[in-house]
């Protein structure tokens, strides 16, 4: 059991850092001049884009995500407008604790709002994924010895890359190197890009290294 957890989240890690590729490659052909620092907000929409596409496919595929209590129309509709809800409230919150660690309130808004959103994609859209709209079992996820799978644990560790990522890539911008890439968000959101695709990589790595310690019950 623990073989065919392990191999399915490598399966769906390696799609999603894939697509992660992809979105960094495939707009060179359709968008002039197009690279990750000269129209980096591009690159970030079209990662954050492919990243949500991969992610809502892969995981309802596999059907990781809880099982719904009703199958109704209304109820999944239901579901569904909650996701959108938490989400955008997610943007908003990362967007409010990027400006009080120092981004730019006003001058940069839509710079600040675009991390945001990308920090929501690698993030909070997983927990939707995952978890479902479920404001409880993400507590419970991200408290001290909170999962319950092995996607539990992968969800812990993706995300703290991500946030981890973006934090340190924050670290060059005040710097007077004077290069292109410390434009704000660029370090930032490339630092959160690269915590994510590290994750991605490290989950099902150490999932399977400490799996003798691990105790909980897989779904």
């Amino acid at each position: 059991m623990w073989e065919v957890e392990i191999r399915g989240m490598g399966s769906a890690h390696a799609l999603i850092a894939a697509s992660i590729f992809m979105a960094t490659v495939v707009p060179v052909v359709f968008v002039d001049n197009f690279s990750v620092c000269g129209t980096h907000l591009v690159w970030l929409y079209s990662v954050a884009g492919s990243v949500a596409v991969v992610n809502i496919t892969v995981f309802w595929l596999l059907g990781i995500s809880p099982p719904t209590k009703k199958n109704t129309l209304g109820y999944k509709l239901s579901r569904l407008i909650r996701s959108c809800v938490y989400f955008m409230l997610s943007c908003l919150f990362f967007h409010t604790v990027v400006v009080l660690y120092g981004a730019p309130l006003l001058e940069s808004a839509l710079e600040t709002f675009s991390l945001a959103i990308l920090l929501s994609t690698l993030t909070t859209l997983r927990c939707l994924c995952i978890l479902g709209p479920n404001v409880q079992a993400w507590i419970r996820v991200f408290s001290r010895d909170g999962a319950m799978s092995v996607w539990d644990t992968s969800l812990q560790i993706t995300s703290g890359c991500s946030v981890v990522g973006a934090w340190v890539g924050a670290f060059p911008i005040p710097l007077d190197w004077d290069r292109p890439w410390q434009a704000w968000p660029i370090s930032c959101s490339l630092g959160a890009t690269g915590g994510f695709v590290m994750g991605l990589l490290a989950a099902p790595l150490w999932i399977r290294w400490h799996r003798k310690q691990l105790t909980y019950k897989l779904k």
